[in-house]
């Protein structure tokens, strides 16, 4: 059974990391469950592993090393972050297809809403066609970003997880280059003009779960 945390209020960052390596240890010992950790943070930066200093516009908010995969992402209230602790030794000790699993859980959550969200080739996270938009100067079609994923493992227990924006200030992206893509931006399920809520996408995440990740063996 995968435990579901739910945090009120605005959970301070590197309280969060102590917690889900605390729990990460416990799962690879056999002391704990594996378990979905839903919160938000206070507005923040987290540098990924991948980060480039140049794609740091303005920081505008506490910048917090992840020792996650990826660059530089927002998070801040308005937009649900789910920590993800699994053994992913037990559920096959495949990373790409852990990575895929993430997407393909994103994808069903949003399409819960009747949104249709997709992955693209070479850009990390989940995406939204946007035809309401001019497009990119090459001609390519506008597209925005809706949803993070940056992960960790240590001994093939998963820890940070990923990001949707449910209603967060947008304008807050404006200190970084998300994930290092410039061109594209960012949007939410608000911003799409789809009236959400955190509990809303909570349900949605909790019902989607299982079809992306099967019980571990």
């Amino acid at each position: 059974m995968v435990d579901w945390i739910i945090s009120p209020g605005h959970v301070d960052y590197a309280e969060a990391l102590r917690q889900m390596e605390r729990r990460a240890d416990g799962i690879r010992n056999g002391t704990a469950g594996e378990a979905i950790w839903l919160l938000e943070h206070p507005p923040l930066y987290t540098a990924g592993t991948s980060a480039k200093p140049a794609d740091l516009l303005n920081a505008r908010f506490p910048v917090h090393e992840a020792r996650r995969g990826g660059e530089y992402t927002y998070h801040g209230p308005g937009q649900r972050v789910a920590y993800v602790m699994l053994d992913v030794g037990a559920r096959g000790r495949d990373v790409r297809a852990f990575v895929r699993a993430l997407e393909t859980w994103i994808i069903a959550t949003l399409a819960e809403f009747g949104l249709v969200a997709e992955t693209r080739a070479g850009r990390v996270g989940v995406w939204v066609p946007r035809p309401d938009k001019p497009p990119l100067p090459d001609g390519s079609p506008r597209e925005d970003k809706i949803a993070a994923i940056g992960i960790r493992l240590r001994k093939w227990v998963s820890f940070h997880g990923i990001s949707i924006n449910v209603e967060p200030d947008l304008t807050h992206y404006d200190g970084i280059v998300p994930c290092g893509i410039s061109g594209h931006g960012v949007t939410s399920l608000v911003d799409l003009g789809l009236p959400v809520t955190l509990a809303d996408v909570d349900v949605a995440l909790k019902k989607t779960f299982k079809a992306a990740f099967p019980p571990a063996n």
